[in-house]
């Protein structure tokens, strides 16, 4: 495989923001590795007798939210519960009052929110890729419902949806979950998308997802979805996932489409991980804000986006907002296309 010798700079025109694509920086791509344990910072893989995660110690956790299946005692599959530790507050009463208020040139608004956490399966030793197609969707339809009952609280702007794996990635609990974090309020990278997604569908007509020609960026495809390596994308190796039918919001997905999505999901990790050494990822639903109006519609699509922790971020990337990116997309796109996952059984 060759690789382009010379660097370029591309702009992401979803995100608006610029990435430098700089292979002299770095070995070959087929050469990325992980170095990093995925382990988190507080145990073994295997130990389950201390994990409040684990069947047999929900007691050791923060209140239960819902379980599936919902009438399962010991045998349940999936379950979202409250943060123990959360970064906003759901007793916080939020008062028209409290808003938006000005102090010293500075704005505050109540710190009211909701933070949730989803097992994804009561064995320790389970990780999400390591779950049947059919596992995978049933954390996914996890994920719709608790932003179906979010979006019945009037004050929830914004719900994310993301997951650390590994301790470098920002994991605290070995135990395979993810998270949940409603906000009253919207994002600025959320609104800075949603404005491109709006000047792009102002000047072709169309939306920019749905526009995307994979071409060589294509890692694989479903019914429903393809996995892609984005043009300008700002890490090594990171992967999108994005419905090939317009949907502004995730939490419209329909249970079909969520086993579709389960099963590519679950390729894509497993690709990951042969191919870089099981590095630690985040991986963030990238959805539309709960009250968008019926005029945002046409431009506004979800996606998920995946990024294995493969480097540190510098001053540079900080003070800039543009990243350095070490590997061509369309190297990472090709390499992972070629990943062989064994089939088991």
């Amino acid at each position: 495989m060759t690789t382009k010798q010379n660097p370029e700079i591309r702009k992401d025109t979803i995100n608006n923001r610029f990435v430098i694509l700089s292979p002299a920086r770095s070995r070959r791509p087929s050469d990325f590795k992980s170095k990093s344990k995925p382990e988190s910072s507080n145990g073994s893989s295997s130990n389950n007798a201390t994990c409040p995660f684990c069947a047999g110690n929900e007691h050791q956790c923060a209140p239960e939210i819902f379980r599936s299946p919902e009438d399962s005692s010991s045998d349940w599959k999936v379950r979202v519960i409250e943060n123990l530790y959360p970064a906003l507050s759901r007793d916080i009463e939020a008062k028209a009052d409290d808003c938006d208020q000005m102090k010293e040139g500075n704005f505050i608004r109540t710190g009211f929110g909701f933070h949730d956490v989803v097992i994804e399966s009561p064995v320790h030793s389970v990780h999400l890729p390591d779950l049947s197609e059919e596992g995978v969707g049933g954390v996914l339809l996890a994920y719709k419902k608790r932003l179906l009952q979010l979006f019945d609280v009037d004050s929830i702007s914004y719900v994310q949806v993301f997951k650390n794996y590994g301790a470098s990635a920002g994991a605290s609990m070995s135990h395979s979950h993810s998270q949940i974090l409603a906000l009253p309020v919207i994002p600025t990278t959320t609104s800075t998308r949603l404005d491109s997604m709006k000047m792009y569908h102002h000047q072709t007509g169309k939306c920019i997802l749905c526009d995307i020609q994979a071409d060589n960026l294509l890692i694989d495809k479903s019914t429903h979805f393809m996995s892609i390596a984005p043009f300008a994308s700002s890490f090594a190796f990171e992967t999108w996932i994005v419905p090939l039918y317009h949907s502004s919001h995730y939490h419209e997905i329909h249970e079909d489409k969520a086993m579709d999505l389960g099963g590519l999901l679950k390729l894509t990790l497993q690709k990951l991980s042969l191919q870089l050494n099981d590095p630690p990822y985040n991986l963030m639903i990238h959805t539309s804000p709960l009250r968008v109006t019926s005029l945002q519609l046409p431009y506004a699509h979800w996606y998920i986006q995946i990024v294995p922790q493969l480097s540190t971020v510098g001053g540079f990337e900080m003070g800039t907002g543009c990243y350095i990116n070490p590997v061509f997309p369309e190297d990472a796109a090709k390499l992972l296309r070629e990943v062989e996952v064994p089939k088991k059984g």
